[in-house]
């Protein structure tokens, strides 16, 4: 700064002094005089760039993770930590930050795509969108979708995943977040994804209309991001970069459900990070400010509970004698009871093959296989088809007795039944014993008490009653044990259609 001063006031009080003269009277380099000639202001002291002993070994692997791989400093932490690194966290956000991160900010203010996020109200928008990555389970490399739902003011999210990405696939995990978060928001924007939208123009836009009835159920309207206009679900978008670099690189699952409960977990421990944005807790914010503001979900009104979206059953079957329905080549089973019966299918997480009756109730479930032609088969759903040894009346008659102590009409049921099935009595009674072994105790009663307003009493009444009005108890069902796809499986793309 004083040979800024020098050459100023040289110049100032000689102004014909030429700058090598100058140079000559102070003793400095002739360019130094003619730099200072040329600046109004006086020269900043620059410290050179001094790199922490504790980094430097590293820093090349840093400059590779940041600038290029994009990777957060936290992740960066650990990797270097993995390597032998001992400094404190502090010393690598502040080389990061000093040295790196100029670097990084100079790029976006050059990139004219870049943008700032949209803010919006408590309860106005939430936000989805799904990525796919592909992860070891089980020792074998297996494509994942992950989807998530953010919410636009708190940002508190869902993270789901499937091994597939049908419509189906798409609305469960929607519906999952809803009630993770106990209501929905005004609106949801989402992209142009075939399974939201039929045509995307912007002149003719038309939405699916099993999305839109979807949206309808809930009471949520829908609007989409125009590619290009990356700042319109921004939000939604970010956080897959903290997932990948956090949860999905350099984790192995043991199966699917190992996968689902560390998700969760993530899930669970990111809402409760400080959001860098917002500058508060993400599960404070949305607990105490966005909460409240959520539109209810749609309740059921008369038995007052929180209704789900039953919009899946596009495919129908129907069951044949054999107990048996068709999916992708193969067969599965279904309690014989629903023998000639129709049902439709669901499917769950791209790994389970759920079979409902056509009230809605679900009646079993399967693991899908990947191979083609197989019978998969619940021994359970057989028990007590057409065999030709049935109980004998006492044996069924007390079977009934034995389970049914509070019903006081159960005598004059079955009394009735033993007159009008004179010829065969024990038959029915023996039928009638292992149907109800599928429902509760409330619905067997309820499906007798309808006979005595029939006035019909014997097997095909309770059944047909039953299997349409009841819901089959719910044994506890492992979704999750399922045959994860190989690397070597091939499947036609006519699998993969909506």
């Amino acid at each position: 700064m004083e040979d800024w001063v020098s050459i100023k006031n040289i110049r100032a009080k000689n102004p014909k002094l030429g700058t090598r003269k100058i140079a000559e009277l102070l003793g400095i380099s002739r360019n130094t005089v003619k730099k200072a000639l040329k600046s109004d202001e006086a020269p900043k002291y620059k410290r050179g760039a001094q790199i922490n002993e504790q980094i430097a070994p590293f820093e090349g692997f840093i400059k590779e993770s940041f600038l290029t791989k994009k990777l957060k400093a936290s992740r960066i932490l650990k990797d270097i930590q993995s390597k032998g690194y001992q400094g404190s966290q502090y010393a690598l956000y502040a080389y990061i930050r000093n040295e790196l991160r100029p670097l990084s900010d100079e790029l976006s203010r050059n990139n004219p795509n870049a943008f700032k996020s949209y803010e919006t109200a408590p309860g106005e928008q939430m936000q989805f969108d799904w990525a796919h990555y592909t992860v070891p389970i089980s020792n074998e490399l297996v494509k994942i979708y992950i989807h998530q739902t953010i919410l636009g003011y708190s940002r508190y999210k869902f993270f789901g995943v499937t091994l597939s990405i049908t419509q189906s696939d798409v609305l469960n995990a929607l519906e999952e977040s809803y009630h993770l978060f106990g209501g929905v928001c005004e609106r949801i924007q989402v992209d142009n994804a075939k399974v939201f939208i039929d045509n995307a123009s912007r002149d003719n836009l038309i939405w699916n209309k099993r999305f839109m009835h979807f949206c309808g159920f809930y009471g949520v309207k829908p609007t989409r991001s125009i590619p290009g206009h990356p700042w319109s679900k921004g939000k939604v978008e970010k956080p897959f970069d903290y997932l990948e670099n956090h949860f999905i690189m350099g984790n192995e699952f043991r199966d699917f459900a190992d996968l689902q409960d560390r998700l969760k977990k993530f899930q669970d421990d990111t809402n409760l990070l400080l959001h860098g944005t917002t500058k508060e807790i993400t599960k404070v914010m949305f607990e105490q400010k966005e909460l409240l503001s959520l539109n209810p979900l749609p309740i059921d009104k008369v038995t007052g509970e929180i209704r789900r979206y039953v919009g899946f059953k596009e495919e129908f079957r129907k069951v044949t004698l054999d107990c048996l329905i068709s999916y992708k080549s193969n067969k599965y089973s279904v309690p014989h009871y629903f023998a000639s019966k129709e049902v439709w299918l669901k499917i769950l997480y791209g790994t389970t093959l759920q079979i409902f009756s056509s009230r809605n109730k679900l009646i079993a479930s399967h693991s899908i296989s990947l191979l083609k032609g197989e019978v998969i088969l619940n021994k359970e759903h057989f028990k007590g088809y057409r065999t030709e040894q049935f109980d004998s009346i006492a044996v069924s008659v007390s079977r009934l007795k034995t389970r049914f102590t509070v019903y006081t009409n159960l005598d004059n049921f079955i009394q009735n039944v033993k007159v009008q099935k004179r010829i065969n009595p024990a038959s029915h009674l023996h039928k009638i014993a292992n149907l109800f072994e599928y429902y509760s105790d409330e619905d067997c009663i309820v499906a007798m008490e309808e006979c005595f307003t029939l006035n019909l009493f014997n097997a095909a009444i309770i059944k047909g009653y039953i299997t349409q009005q009841a819901k089959v108890k719910e044994n506890e069902i492992n979704l999750f044990n399922i045959n994860l796809p190989k690397g070597d499986v091939k499947r036609n793309l006519q699998d993969y259609k909506l």
